[in-house]
């Protein structure tokens, strides 16, 4: 099990820039993919982005792909989402995962098997 701990969330203007770091304890952290998911209120939590153990292949959903970026770096033992561009339609909780091996296997909240405690991003108008 690996333990995760998101930080940098807040609140941002339309337009506007925020950058999510997770710190991950716990496992080998180059031996995993790493995820973003989100949760608005009164919605179902979605996949936001995914990287493989290396970084070099990212994954995004279509509602923020060119907007959002997503890397890593195992000798910190982290993972980034830098968020661009930003709309209210972002305003959510982040989650960080982690996958069960090195290479992300598909948006399904299944394929990742530690999670942290979220953070909450405000997008305003």
């Amino acid at each position: 099990q690996v333990q995760l701990e998101e930080s940098g969330g807040g609140l941002v203007q339309a337009g506007g820039s925020l950058r999510l770091s997770c710190a991950a304890s716990g496992r080998t952290f180059s031996g995993y993919a790493m995820g973003w998911f989100r949760q608005a209120p009164g919605k179902e939590r979605e996949f936001v982005a995914a990287i493989n153990w290396s970084g070099g292949s990212t994954y995004y959903a279509d509602s923020v792909k060119g907007r959002f970026t997503i890397s890593r770096d195992n000798a910190k033992n982290t993972v980034y989402l830098q968020m661009d561009r930003m709309k209210p339609a972002d305003t959510a909780v982040y989650y960080c995962v982690a996958g069960s091996s090195y290479y992300y296997s598909g948006p399904d909240e299944a394929e990742f098997g530690s999670w942290g405690q979220g953070t909450q991003v405000t997008v305003s108008s």
